[in-house]
């Protein structure tokens, strides 16, 4: 307990510094920047290892969100221009708590500029076809701001209720992965370990995937599918998220070296870390690309030219039945990765 009065100081430190050169550089609002501070700052709290992962994770992820834009715009219809907004699925929990403050000013514009619209009609059935806009913007609206607490709660609610309880075991203390010790925070470690590696695996799968000049295959059939398509893999996603977990291994040893105080032996073994991040991103982007193509919908629509999430007139269906969105998805994949990962450290540690 005598880092009880250093480690919080440079959480706070640190976040501060993190989030107002984010201000400064306009990545962040003021509210963003708050926001910001506050995650890092109980993440650092909490331990190093675990700021430092979920740094690793959102700052690959917003290099890749901005990686071949063009390319992947034409084949993908829910992509975005990257901004300091990264959605889904470079949902870590930094970048998730900014998007509401963003989607809530643009929605609040769009619909005060509808509603003063439809106020003047001048013919009835241009008042309906307004009133029908504004009920479509207002639909639009929702759901946006619905979607940005959907992604805090399904892709970042696991490891924050993990490090919470860390914390209440270990205090400021870091500690190694030993189940000698402690089983029970050895698995809780190994938890943290398997969520941000399999949000890594499954973004680096996704963002590099698509941009591979394979042709990806359904993960179900094997058969060829168009990119975009819920649940295609190829060789190039598959090597992604067994790289992108073995960074957040990595990253997890090199600062434990500075952070922990264990055995020499133990300390050794903390680099078995990287390959089981490894297997772990590439297992977390497997059951996501298998819960792809079962439980979320794909379709082509002739019209858009793009492979689209959602039945429709116009949608030629590729594979899924409409039971689970991205976030249904990812909170899956995290929750499964997590448990396999924490038990393997507990059998590896």
């Amino acid at each position: 307990m005598e880092n009880f009065p250093i480690q919080p100081i440079i959480a706070i430190l640190f976040s501060a510094a993190i989030a107002i050169r984010s201000f400064r550089r306009k990545s962040l609002d003021l509210s963003g920047a708050f926001a910001g501070f506050a995650v890092l700052t109980i993440h650092f709290g909490v331990g190093y290892r675990y700021g430092a992962m979920l740094l690793a994770f959102f700052l690959t992820s917003s290099k890749l969100t901005k990686f071949g834009e063009e390319k992947k715009r034409l084949v993908d219809a829910d992509f975005k221009e990257a901004s300091s907004c990264v959605h889904p699925p470079f949902t870590g929990l930094l970048n998730l708590l900014v998007c509401p403050q963003h989607w809530l000013l643009e929605a609040s514009m769009v619909l005060k500029a509808e509603l003063l619209d439809a106020a003047h009609l001048p013919k009835p059935e241009a008042g309906l076809n307004e009133f029908n806009k504004t009920l479509a913007y207002i639909d639009n609206i929702l759901q946006h701001l619905t979607l940005a607490w959907k992604q805090v709660l399904f892709n970042s609610g696991i490891s924050a209720v993990l490090a919470l309880i860390l914390w209440r075991l270990t205090g400021w203390q870091d500690k190694c992965l030993d189940s000698k010790e402690s089983s029970l925070i050895t698995s809780l470690i190994g938890g943290i370990i398997g969520h941000y590696s399999c949000c890594n695996g499954d973004t680096w799968s996704s963002e590099l995937g698509i941009l591979s000049d394979s042709q990806p295959r359904l993960i179900t059939t094997f058969k060829p599918v168009r990119k975009g398509t819920n649940g295609g893999v190829t060789k190039t996603g598959l090597l992604a998220a067994t790289a992108a977990g073995g960074v957040i291994g990595l990253t997890f040893v090199l600062i434990g070296f500075f952070t922990t105080k264990c055995a020499s032996d133990v300390a050794l073994k903390q680099l078995l870390v990287i390959p089981l991040s490894a297997v772990a991103g590439l297992c977390g982007s497997l059951i996501d690309s298998l819960l792809g193509a079962t439980l979320q919908y794909s379709g082509f629509c002739s019209v858009r030219n793009k492979v689209v999430g959602k039945p429709g007139p116009t949608v030629r269906k590729i594979s899924g039945i409409s039971i689970l969105d991205n976030n249904g998805v990812n909170l899956v994949s995290i929750l499964l990765t997590s448990m396999l990962t924490s038990i393997a450290c507990l059998y590896i540690f």
